[in-house]
């Protein structure tokens, strides 16, 4: 992902008022290694919210998403589930269901869209991960970067396919 400005980063919200943009906690951009991600993605501290900010080609797409809490049946604890975006099959336990107020007049009405994704928006680095032989069943370094791409290039797809979504 190229390098984002704090103003492309606020401006990017489409499902957000002016209050919520200029509310909203920013990761530090300084430190960040662009090259290794496929879309920005942070926890807010001191909310139960989520941001996620996408490269569509076209635009800049940023979405606040709410996080649900667990489940009180399970005493707090979450459930085990694989991420709709990284789908990494090692990386289950934390995992939650983020919910955005869709953009527009439907999310005005109070329409939303919701899907599971890594807690702490680690994506980027499962799909890097060394793949095990039973995700590869290959020892060949061909085959495993290959393979890491196909998974950077699905994240990507299904990152996108979301935010558009809202």
């Amino acid at each position: 992902m190229r390098p984002l400005t704090e103003t492309e980063i606020r401006d990017s919200f489409v499902n957000a008022s002016k209050r919520e943009v200029a509310q909203a906690s920013l990761p530090d951009l300084e430190n960040l290694d662009w090259d290794s991600i496929e879309y920005l993605g942070w926890v807010d501290a001191k909310r139960p919210l989520g941001y996620a900010v996408v490269d569509l080609g076209s635009e800049l797409r940023g979405v606040i998403l709410r996080a649900a809490p667990p489940p009180a049946a399970l005493g707090g604890r979450r459930r085990s589930a694989i991420c709709t975006w990284c789908e990494d099959p090692l990386e289950t336990q934390d995992v939650s269901l983020y919910v955005a107020k869709r953009s527009g007049a439907a999310g005005r009405k109070g329409d939303t869209v919701g899907t599971l994704i890594c807690t702490q928006f680690v994506c980027s680095s499962n799909v890097r991960r060394k793949p095990t032989f039973a995700e590869l069943g290959s020892k060949d370094p061909d085959d495993r970067e290959m393979f890491i791409l196909r998974r950077i290039e699905g994240l990507t797809e299904r990152a996108a396919r979301f935010v558009a979504s809202v």
